[in-house]
């Protein structure tokens, strides 16, 4: 392994959300699922009080998550996302702070950055996110659609956040693997 890239991997978090729609401007953030990169794996899953009413019936579809559930069961958005804040502070000591890690990156940051900034006053990412797609894009000299989920692993797409942050920080340590980049 690169001993220059250890130190970027080792504050790298992997994070996937699930929501009740596109955009965070309309749609509520639903569930937050974040893995370290490098073990031992430190793990970390909320769901989330709905703080807007819309639901997208497409979203609903796909993540299977009852709103009418997580408005009696889920945590208050901004105690969820105090507490992924306090973890990431427990987790990452590298004094740069957390490394956002997503599988199209810009939707789950996108949440994220939205929610962090509205309940929190602060984003302990900042404005720093890995894409995993475009990092396979460039390493492999591939199209778009060649970085499909489907293609990168035989893992089936769970969406619950915790599994596939899990997962998508698998599909990266692998194809660093494969690159020579990281050892087996």
């Amino acid at each position: 392994m690169s001993k220059d890239l250890y130190p970027d991997l080792a504050r790298m978090v992997s994070v996937d959300v699930e929501s009740a729609g596109p955009n965070p401007a309309d749609y509520a953030l639903l569930s937050i699922g974040a893995c370290t990169l490098l073990p031992p794996r430190a793990t970390f899953y909320r769901e989330l009080q709905p703080d807007k009413p819309s639901s997208d019936m497409q979203s609903e579809q796909i993540h299977k998550l009852d709103m009418a559930r997580l408005a009696q069961d889920g945590l208050p958005p901004a105690q969820a996302l105090g507490k992924f804040a306090d973890w990431l502070g427990a987790v990452i000591t590298d004094a740069r702070g957390p490394l956002f890690l997503g599988f199209n990156a810009a939707f789950d940051w996108m949440f994220l950055n939205d929610y962090f900034l509205h309940y929190l006053g602060y984003n302990p990412f900042g404005h720093s996110a890995v894409d995993i797609k475009s990092f396979i894009m460039g390493l492999r000299r591939t199209a778009w659609d060649d970085t499909r989920m489907q293609q990168l692993s035989s893992a089936p797409l769970r969406h619950n956040a915790l599994e596939d942050a899990q997962d998508q920080a698998d599909i990266f340590l692998k194809e660093l693997r494969a690159a020579g980049i990281l050892d087996a």
